[in-house]
This record gives C-alpha cells, structure tokens and sequence, in this order.
C-alpha cells in the first residue's frame, strides 16, 4: 500500500483498536480491581499484606511499585528504541516482539489465582513493558504511512478507533464476570470471569494487530545520519534538545510545570481503580458500580478534552492549564476525606473532566513552545521521558507513603504539594510567554 492511501491509514489505527484493551481492563479497571480483592485481608480494617519473594509488602504498595519499575525502564529503554525507530533497523520486527511480549502476558493472568501474587505481579508488569515499549515504534510510524496535513486527522482516528474498540471489549468483560451463566460460566468459582477476561485481552491485542502488521511496511527509509553509535544516539539527541531546551526560557518553565503535575495526574490515573476499591467498594458485591464509574471517568475524560480546547480559545494555553491544575488541586482534597459512594461518584466526574483535558492541552501547548524545527521527534521523545520519569517518581512515592502511613488517602496529599507547585510554576512560565512571541497561545 502506498503512503497516504485510507487502507494503509485504517490498518495503522487497527493498533490502536488492538492494544487499547490493555490500557482499560489491564490498567485502569478489572485487573486493579481483581488484585486488590483477592490479596485483601479478610479481617476488616486490617493492613493487607502480600509476600513477594519473601518482602512483605502492602497489596497496592506491590503493584504500584511494579508499575513504577516498569516506568523506569521504559524511560532508559524509550531513547535507544526511538533511535532504532528513527534511523535503521526492522521497526515491524521491534513492534511485533513487543505486542507478543505483552499480549502473551495479558493472556498469562489468566493462571493468576490467590496462591499466585508474585506470578500475577510479574506477567503484569511484562505486560506494561510490552504495551509501553511497542507504543514506541507505533508512533513512529505515523510519519511513514500518512503526509504532514493529514497527520492530525490519522492520529485522531487512531486514538477514536483505541476508544471504541477497548469499550467494546470492556462490556463484553462485563458481562462476562456479571452474568457467567449467560456463558456456562456458573461454577461457583468468583476467579473465572476477571481471569478469562484478561485473557481475551492478549488474544484481541494479538488478533487484531495482525491487520496492522499485515500493512505495515517491514523496513523505511533511513531519514537521518546516524551522529553516535544506534544504542546510545538516542541519548545523544535528548541531551542536544536539553541543550536546546536551556536557551528557551518559556519552554523550559513549561517543561518544569509541566513535570510537577505529570507527578500527580498520571498516577491518580494509574491507581484510581486500586484506591476505589480499597477505600469505597471494599465489597464483591459493589464491584459492578466500581466498573461502571470508571466507565463513566472514560466517557467525561473525552467531553473534558473538547471543553478545554474551548477554553483554552478563550483564555490561552496556559491559564486553561491553571484551572485545570486548580481543579486538580481541590480533587486531591476531596480525595483525601472522601467516604461514601455518592461522594465517590462526583468525585469521579470531576476526575474525568480534567483528565483528558489536562493530557491534550499539554501536548499542545508543548508544541506551540517548541522552537522553528524539523526535528519533532526529538523534543517529543524527550516530552515522553520527561512523563515517564515523572510517573516513575509518583508511583514510588504513593506506594512508598502507603507503606509508611498505611493509608492510600495520605498518599493523596503527598501528590497534592505537587499539584501546588505546578500551579504557581505555572505562573512563573506565564511570565516569560510573550503575545508577539508565542502568537498561538493566545487568542
């Protein structure tokens, strides 16, 4: 298929379609919600502990560690990987080992059983690796099977065809673990449905990339000249963007802010499942409307993306930012002292409003910033590792603080003070943005 042809175009949004049901059932919604209930203490109000390979370790701490290593290795990995992507290699050959890594992976918890934490532990974080890594090569794709006008409407569709796919193998789940007998499924055993569940995860993630791959052209074209060696290159190009980066005060201050509230935003996503079911539907029988919720912080997150960029025509770029991370900052708040589910259920709402808002306007705002250059894929990557490190860092602090306090609301707090610093960072990079320099930013 030809460059700019709708079939090759489709065919690269069928990843997303395929992989997106990891970032929702995987991530976001059944397996935090299984983990958490079949490593929790029988006893009420009882720490529940997990052993690890003979650490005692508090459930979500566990898991939010595993996330948090995987983070940190996706954000030493990402350079040498976009270095292979940009410059040489198979990129189809990279892409498939990791979709096999972790659809595979996906599959494998469907053998996670109670007497199993440290399997499950493992082939969760395999999973994470595979998604986050093959991401990479994905992405770089976009340049090679669409042209430069058409490439925001090929990057929509890709993230509009993740969105309808994964919902609609979310409900099938559903159903699945909320109505087993409708599938001879009634055995008694509460296990099966979450567990057959994941495995339908890596086997549609593994299926349906398979259109992918089939259109996906198997070598490119080299774009650059290679300055460093391929492992380390990589590196070599963030340190000339960080360079470049020190000699842009607004988009240096961007970055910082940005940083803060990638600390707080990213991991109140991760483990907003975890904390849910924890703190308000401890019980099995409160499990459907803990599904449903975060159903429901899905469907606001799409209205809060398109409210912002409204916003944002109005107000500019960054005081739409510092709403957001206002409302942010009230959330953390709410989060800490909120106890019933009703409470739960705004709370949520206000979650989804500012979460994909937050996302979008980050990344474009970014690219009004960046410097007249050809060379997007640097910055970008350099964007990315800047989010990696800064999940990295939240996610080991709210495991960490859980560990010590015992509390996942305390852990809320701990994420708070980054929001707070973010907010007036913030207004130290609204300074330094002038209308005649950074005319998009502004009505």
């Amino acid at each position: 298929m030809e460059k700019g042809s709708k079939k090759l175009e489709n065919a690269w949004a069928m990843y997303d379609w395929a992989n997106s049901s990891y970032n929702l059932v995987i991530t976001s919604t059944i397996f935090p919600a299984y983990y958490v209930a079949v490593t929790s203490s029988k006893i009420a109000g009882e720490l529940s502990y997990v052993n690890f390979f003979g650490l005692k370790i508090i459930n979500t701490a566990l898991q939010n560690y595993a996330l948090a290593t995987v983070f940190l290795i996706v954000s030493f990995l990402s350079p040498i990987l976009s270095s292979i992507a940009d410059f040489r290699g198979n990129k189809k050959a990279f892409m498939k080992a990791f979709t096999l890594m972790g659809a595979l992976s996906c599959s494998m918890l469907f053998f996670f059983t109670p007497e199993k934490v440290e399997y499950g532990i493992i082939f969760f974080a395999i999973a994470a690796l595979g998604f986050w890594s093959s991401l990479v090569f994905y992405n770089s794709y976009l340049p090679d099977i669409s042209f430069p006008e058409d490439r925001d409407r090929v990057s929509a569709k890709g993230f509009a065809m993740g969105y309808i796919g994964s919902v609609i193998l979310q409900l099938i789940c559903f159903l699945i673990i909320l109505q087993p007998g409708w599938f001879g499924l009634d055995n008694g055993d509460k296990t099966l449905g979450p567990r057959i569940s994941f495995l339908l995860v890596g086997l549609w993630w593994f299926g349906f990339a398979q259109i992918t791959f089939k259109a996906l052209p198997s070598n490119t074209n080299v774009n650059k000249v290679l300055k460093k060696h391929i492992i380390i290159n990589g590196f070599h190009e963030l340190k000339l963007v960080l360079d470049q980066v020190k000699q842009l005060i607004a988009l240096k201050r961007f970055l910082f802010s940005f940083f803060l509230f990638s600390v707080g935003v990213q991991t109140v996503m991760l483990v907003a499942a975890s904390f849910s079911k924890k703190e308000i539907f401890p019980k099995d029988e409160d499990e459907p409307k803990l599904l449903l919720t975060i159903i429901l912080i899905q469907l606001v997150a799409l209205f809060g993306a398109l409210l912002m960029s409204k916003l944002s025509k109005k107000i500019g770029n960054i005081p739409t930012l510092l709403v957001a991370v206002s409302i942010w900052i009230a959330i953390c708040i709410c989060g800490y002292f909120v106890k019933s589910q009703t409470q739960f259920y705004i709370l949520a709402a206000f979650v989804g409003l500012v979460m994909g808002g937050i996302q979008s306007m980050s990344r474009s705002t970014y690219a009004k910033l960046l410097p007249k250059t050809e060379d997007t894929t640097a910055f970008f990557s350099f964007y990315d590792v800047t989010e990696k490190i800064a999940l990295t860092i939240g996610l080991y602090l709210f495991a960490s603080n859980e560990e010590l306090t015992g509390s996942m609301r305390n852990s809320i707090l701990v994420l708070m003070v980054f929001f707070i610093l973010s907010f007036f960072a913030l207004l130290y990079t609204r300074k330094s943005v002038t209308k005649e320099e950074y005319a998009d930013l502004f009505n």
